[in-house]
């Protein structure tokens, strides 16, 4: 089956760290995965792309032609994108038969929200046969401040009711939350939206805030009367394996994926493939309790952990490619 993912976010959620990521963590996993740069502003990502918009239009070139801003021209080319759909599905026939696409979007918030491009792209990429889901990033720094996360709760519950597509809402750079100032409640409270009636009494401690304690009670009752549209937040460290793991996990029950090689009756009951195919065994899978103690309350002893951990897979790297030479050197001494 084809499928693929939109990653979405505002500027600087981790966007194209986390395909990055994902394309390093997918190929060690055997998965494929083709990395698709749909941003007409980043012409050197730090992945390598299965293509790129830039071979068809840029940022620069939109704005040094019709004089327009970064923001304008970023709209300008999604619209010149969809009106040259025919080039994306020519680009798209030579990744192969069934192929998983990562799509790295442009960080403009009214490509999601508001503007009608982007769900019109989507919309001809089902009609090719693409099973799609959304991954929507988000930086973790808004769990921070309570006003902050009502914004991130609003903005993706109107991303999702505009986009129409399985969402996953993902906090990046969740190993940086213990640098900030101490959490009010737990990990879980933010990535479950519990009872936000508790978040009102934090509004409410700002006396800038508690000026419109009747508009910051109008807000909540607005989001947890939709919060049956709301799945929710995963956490992501990149860099953790563990958490790249539970995150695809999650993409892939949202979008009904199952990679080549997996038998759907094996995914069905829980079963993970000896080839890790999958995602990974569930020795190494994450939940809120394990995040919250990695990386909120005791992170200095993690890092130590997976410092330790890092050590002894290199040096296990190391004995395996020894023993590779030396048995390279046997069979050409024979």
């Amino acid at each position: 089956m084809k499928a693929g993912i939109l990653v979405i976010g505002p500027p600087g959620a981790g966007k194209t760290t986390f395909c990055n990521g994902a394309q390093q963590f997918l190929e060690g996993m055997q998965r494929p995965v083709s990395i698709v740069n749909l941003d007409p502003a980043e012409m050197s990502p730090s992945y390598e792309p299965a293509f790129s918009i830039s071979e068809l239009i840029t940022l620069k070139e939109v704005m040094d032609t019709f004089g327009l801003g970064p923001n304008g021209g970023l709209l300008y080319a999604m619209e010149y994108l969809e009106k040259n759909f025919d080039w994306l599905e020519e680009s798209l026939a030579k990744l192969g038969k069934d192929p998983f696409v990562v799509f790295d979007l442009p960080g403009q918030v009214e490509l999601s929200t508001d503007h009608q491009s982007l769900k019109h792209l989507t919309l001809k990429l089902q009609k090719l046969g693409f099973q799609l889901g959304v991954v929507s990033m988000a930086d973790s720094y808004h769990i921070t401040d309570a006003s902050k996360y009502v914004a991130l709760l609003l903005l993706s519950l109107k991303m999702m009711v505009q986009m129409e597509l399985p969402t996953i809402n993902v906090l990046s750079k969740i190993d940086l939350v213990s640098k900030y100032d101490k959490l009010p409640f737990n990990l879980e409270f933010y990535t479950d939206m519990q009872d936000l009636s508790f978040l009102e009494t934090e509004l409410n401690k700002d006396p800038r805030a508690a000026r419109f304690a009747k508009l910051n009670h109008a807000v909540c009752e607005l989001i947890e009367d939709y919060s049956f549209a709301h799945t929710g937040f995963e956490t992501l460290c990149v860099e953790d394996k563990a958490s790249m793991a539970a995150l695809f996990q999650a993409i892939d029950r949202a979008i009904g994926y199952i990679p080549p090689g997996v038998h759907a009756h094996d995914r069905l009951a829980g079963q993970e493939p000896e080839d890790l195919r999958l995602t990974v065994q569930p020795a190494i899978t994450s939940n809120v309790g394990d995040v919250q103690e990695r990386y909120v309350d005791f992170p200095e002893l993690h890092r130590a952990h997976e410092l330790q951990a890092w050590q002894a897979e290199g040096d296990a790297a190391i004995d395996r490619a020894n023993e590779a030479e030396r048995s390279n050197r046997i069979i050409r001494a024979e």
